[in-house]
């Protein structure tokens, strides 16, 4: 069958291989692995990423949601790439799915997938983005992978993100890979300038009322982060007002005992 498929002339073969996918992602749209295989992307085979995702997502699925994922793929090529954008598609059926890439994608665009062209780590262009969106419900890192640049998008990105958000950094294992320029170190499990290491840090963020320090002041993490998830490969941040309070210290100075 698929040889015959490809006898066809390259505009019907094409639009055959798109109503295939689109009729099969909407009769498989709860099942976020079952449409990483129709739409062709390693998140639920190579990597064992959906599982964690409709953990932490599927009562989203019906949102209205904006969700911008960084790394396309397909290379140059202005018409290849976008496996993942068209997966969130057919899962978010309420939501508008944005891509970045350092490349042009606009030949993926269609409804409700957008694309744009730019450095991650370019903080003029990616608020110049986010000004065009409007608000930032899901966060996706699946572009370079360079431990310097998921750290520096993280900072520009978080603070964007809408309350009761989620961030996600994937392909993590690349903070133990010191070679192809990603940075990253096997050696040192506490090398600071390791993306693994600056979200394991952050975690502390977590319980910043409990600190007794009378000194300290609270950071925008402290007050915007109310849990870290890490798994194989992945990191999962939830955003939200962290102000639960301490039943033992106030002002970071203890009170009970």
């Amino acid at each position: 069958m698929k040889k015959l498929l490809k006898k066809l002339p390259e505009a019907q073969y094409i639009y055959i291989k798109k109503m295939y996918r689109k009729i099969f992602s909407t009769l498989n749209q709860n099942n976020l692995t079952k449409l990483a295989i129709i739409n062709k992307t390693d998140k639920g085979t190579t990597h064992q990423y959906t599982k964690h995702y409709e953990f932490h997502l599927s009562k989203k699925r019906k949102q209205r949601l904006n969700i911008l994922e960084i790394g396309i793929g397909g290379y140059q090529n202005p018409n290849l790439g976008g496996e993942s954008l068209r997966m969130w598609k057919y899962y978010f059926p309420n939501s508008n799915i944005y891509g970045i890439d350092i490349f042009d994608k606009n030949g993926i665009d269609e409804n409700r997938i957008k694309t744009f062209k730019g450095s991650q780590v370019d903080k003029e262009f990616l608020e110049r983005i986010y000004n065009e969106i409007g608000s930032l419900d899901i966060i996706i890192d699946d572009g370079s992978h360079i431990n310097e640049h998921i750290i520096e998008t993280f900072k520009i990105l978080f603070p964007l993100l809408k309350q009761n958000g989620i961030y996600i950094i994937e392909d993590i294992q690349t903070s133990y890979w010191p070679d192809f320029g990603y940075g990253g170190d096997s050696m040192n499990l506490s090398n600071p300038a390791t993306s693994m290491n600056f979200f394991k840090k952050l975690a502390d963020c977590i319980n910043y009322e409990e600190f007794i320090n009378p000194e300290y002041q609270p950071t925008y993490y402290d007050q915007n982060i109310i849990s870290i998830h890490f798994y194989h490969s992945m990191v999962f941040i939830c955003k939200g007002d962290n102000n639960e309070g301490s039943n033992f210290i106030k002002n970071n100075i203890r009170v009970l005992h």
